[in-house]
């Protein structure tokens, strides 16, 4: 919340927000306290229930309005996976359409007031994003064997350069999970805090009017990034898992 200060001016901490509290009393966070995170992570998983079981399970002919937004997202991802990863690629649709309701309803839910932003936080996003590295290297040796390493070895650059690209490609190859988690949670964690900052200048009568509509701008633009950002985190596991399947370069 924003103060005065003794100086005259504003002290508000946008960063507050993402700070990790217990649920009940004031005492150190272990690892089975149950936190604000564990309250929104929990609801997320519930929203995601509550629209693709609870809301599809009477489907008819002339779907409801929840069983369309169902069936959007099913065909919008299972189409990006068919598309991205091929064919071979659709048995692990399951998996891909997982991370993407996850990802996309911690983002929505982070939007309502009182809320807390689990795609904020590196632990959250680094986890999806190692589980994924991790499971397409697997995927890679279990389905390819030593071609799968044809990945880093660029067969159409020149011989002499093909050593040096292939340090160049090995080395992006690890920095993945890191990319991948940190775009995520980046995006998240500073959309949020500049809407704080824009809510917190509502406070002053003089640029209220502005800061209003600065908020509702910069709301807007997080209802996309939302959605942006479930979308670009699926869609790279679904090249990543392309590679794993066909990995000549």
């Amino acid at each position: 919340m924003a103060t005065e200060a003794e100086s005259g001016g504003l002290n508000f901490h946008p960063m507050d927000q993402f700070i990790v509290k217990p649920l009940f009393g004031d005492g150190a966070v272990h690892w089975y306290t149950p936190t604000n995170a564990t309250l929104w992570l929990g609801l997320t998983v519930l929203a995601i229930i509550a629209l693709l079981v609870f809301g599809t399970r009477g489907r008819a002919v002339v779907p409801s309005r929840v069983q369309s937004i169902a069936e959007l997202m099913y065909g919008m991802v299972h189409k990006m996976v068919e598309d991205v990863s091929g064919k071979d690629g659709v048995r692990y649709f399951p998996y891909v359409m997982t991370l993407f309701c996850f990802i996309l309803f911690a983002n929505a839910l982070a939007l309502l007031p009182k809320s807390f932003s689990s795609t904020s936080h590196i632990a959250v996003t680094a986890v999806l994003a190692v589980l994924v590295f991790v499971g397409v290297t697997v995927l890679g040796f279990v389905k390819n064997g030593a071609h799968f390493l044809g990945l880093f070895w660029v067969s159409s650059a020149p011989m002499a350069l093909r050593p040096v690209l292939a340090i160049i490609e090995l080395f992006s190859y690890f920095v993945r999970p890191v990319s991948h988690s940190i775009r995520l949670a980046g995006n998240i964690m500073a959309g949020h805090a500049v809407l704080k900052v824009f809510a917190t200048f509502g406070a002053v009568a003089m640029i209220m009017p502005l800061s209003v509509l600065a908020v509702v701008s910069v709301y807007a633009l997080e209802v996309l990034v939302a959605v942006v950002q479930a979308y670009v985190f699926t869609i790279l596991t679904c090249v990543y898992l392309k590679d794993a399947l066909h990995p000549s370069h």
